[in-house]
């Protein structure tokens, strides 16, 4: 299994992403459970698909809280072993998130600016002007500075993000292979160009459990991804 490609369960509940992980077999070894997941059982899914099937669980709960907070979130969802785990990416947030997974094989990554956001978005935040492929690279750098085991970013920040000193982990959602719906994702690339530009793991969702046949959509993006 080329662990690269990690596929977002972003279905209803846990019985729906049993059922994917089922219909994908040997091809995916890693899988997404995000906020959309939590309240259909998306944790008793993680632990099943980590424990009962060797799965690696990637938890995407994107925490954001003070310190003393971020740090009892982590340290408890740290005791599941699961394998990364987002939080915002500013600095004080992954701090605390590191304390709360120390002891543990958790990686902390932080969240710089998501895929689906533009610039006139941030506007609407009112986060600061400027560039935003430059304020998503400053975010990172701040968050590796903090401590961070990787970052969350899109691909076309990633070769800038992995020419910074000290880069560990870098993993892109705002990924479609060719032709495919774009969704709600703004700054996006195809597998093998986000790979190309130095990304660690790619995160698919739509294209793979929307598909008539999941199995063979995710073989595809396996088969794009081992030609960079």
């Amino acid at each position: 299994m080329d662990d690269r490609l990690i596929v977002a369960l972003d279905v209803p509940n846990a019985l729906a992403g049993l059922d994917l992980a089922e219909k994908l077999g040997d091809a995916v070894g890693f899988y997404k459970i995000g906020l959309g997941m939590l309240t259909g059982g998306g944790l008793a899914l993680a632990m099943e698909l980590k424990q009962d099937h060797g799965k690696r669980i990637f938890l995407d709960m994107k925490l954001f809280d003070i310190g003393a907070t971020v740090e009892a979130a982590v340290r408890g969802l740290a005791q599941f072993d699961l394998d990364f785990l987002t939080v915002h990416g500013d600095p004080h947030v992954i701090r605390a998130a590191k304390e709360g997974a120390a002891g543990s094989n958790l990686k902390i990554l932080g969240v710089t600016i998501l895929t689906s956001l533009e610039r006139t978005d941030l506007d609407g935040g009112m986060i600061r002007a400027g560039d935003l492929h430059e304020i998503t690279v400053e975010r990172a750098a701040r968050a590796f500075e903090a401590g961070a085991d990787g970052i969350i970013c899109s691909p076309r920040e990633a070769q800038a993000i992995r020419a910074l000193p000290g880069s560990r982990l870098i993993v892109t959602p705002g990924v479609r292979p060719a032709g495919a719906a774009l969704g709600d994702q703004k700054r996006v690339e195809t597998p093998a160009s986000a790979i190309a530009a130095g990304v660690d793991h790619i995160v698919v969702g739509r294209p793979v459990w929307q598909a008539a046949d999941p199995r063979d959509a995710a073989q595809a993006i396996l088969s794009e991804i081992a030609t960079v």
